[in-house]
């Protein structure tokens, strides 16, 4: 068993495909099979199972996948630790972003990240923000932007921008009237499932106001919920930015809740346990200055 079988090994199995991860890996797809093969020999078990669509893990080889993500992240941490030591921004770094901020921030990221530190290298990972809060806190992703985290020992988190929630429908003719909390369980919400951060923050300040909302529909995907909208199955409660994120803001209205209002605050997270290297310290500052530059005038922040 060797290193390099074990990545081999891992791409595979997160891919679920020899085709897929020999073209990833840019090695042929005979002598990829061939190392894999090798390790299992080695280790005289069988790892993977091929089925119509490419290959599973086996539950012997879902254990060795486990262990090999860890021995992996461990050894890539070693070399930013040397690389660190001599104090240089370089290495890889793997920063995670919600999809709403994805379609706007990655190009700018890229290209601020190749200016900044042409040594280093960069790896955009995208996912909901109870996603990144666990794939931040086990060393999966070493910097990222999250909505209103729950308590984690594990993170070391930096509230960065704050935006207004509102009542997202169809456009509407003339100005458009805040709305009072009160008034939400009057209309029919298509809102995230409940472990969404979201949906967990519209719960909480519901019971507090005494309110039972009106749910006909549980859709995570901020584009879903715009197109259900869009569509005349409901009502949404989002931001502006994620109208903006849906290319059509004119399509629709949005009307900010009040007494009191609901604000969703973005944050930086990061390990609580995992040294902060060069690398990492200065692209945590890259990020805040293109927030911070993309913030509107009333400090409206990203949804």
């Amino acid at each position: 068993m060797n290193l390099k079988q074990l990545e081999y090994f891992v791409r595979v199995a997160e891919l679920g495909s020899f085709t897929k991860a020999s073209a990833i890996l840019n090695i042929a797809q005979p002598a990829l099979s061939r190392q894999v093969r090798l390790l299992e020999t080695d280790l005289h078990v069988s790892l993977l199972t091929r089925n119509g669509r490419g290959v599973v893990l086996t539950e012997i080889g879902q254990r060795l996948f486990d262990h090999s993500v860890g021995i992996l992240q461990l050894v890539a941490r070693v070399s930013e630790e040397i690389e660190a030591a001599r104090d240089l921004p370089s290495g890889r770094i793997v920063i995670g972003l919600p999809p709403s901020i994805s379609w706007r921030f990655t190009l700018p990221l890229v290209l601020g990240f190749k200016r900044n530190f042409p040594q280093a290298k960069l790896a955009i990972v995208e996912g909901l923000s109870a996603h990144l809060s666990e794939w931040i806190a086990t060393g999966r992703v070493d910097l990222g932007l999250i909505h209103n985290p729950e308590p984690n020992p594990a993170l070391e988190v930096i509230p960065v921008l704050d935006e207004v929630l509102g009542l997202v429908g169809p456009s509407l003719p003339g100005k458009v009237k805040p709305l009072p909390l009160a008034e939400l369980a009057n209309y029919p919400l298509i809102l995230p499932e409940r472990s969404h951060t979201l949906r967990k923050l519209l719960e909480t300040q519901a019971a507090m106001a005494g309110l039972k909302l009106n749910v006909v529909l549980e859709v995570s995907g901020i584009q879903s919920i715009l197109e259900l909208v869009e569509a005349g199955h409901g009502y949404g409660v989002l931001g502006q930015t994620a109208l903006a994120a849906s290319g059509r803001p004119e399509q629709f209205s949005l009307r900010p809740l009040t007494n009191p209002g609901l604000t969703s605050t973005l944050f930086l997270a990061r390990s609580a346990h995992k040294p902060s290297t060069p690398l990492i310290l200065q692209a945590q500052r890259l990020l805040q200055d293109m927030l911070l530059s993309s913030a509107q005038p009333s400090h409206a922040g990203l949804q």
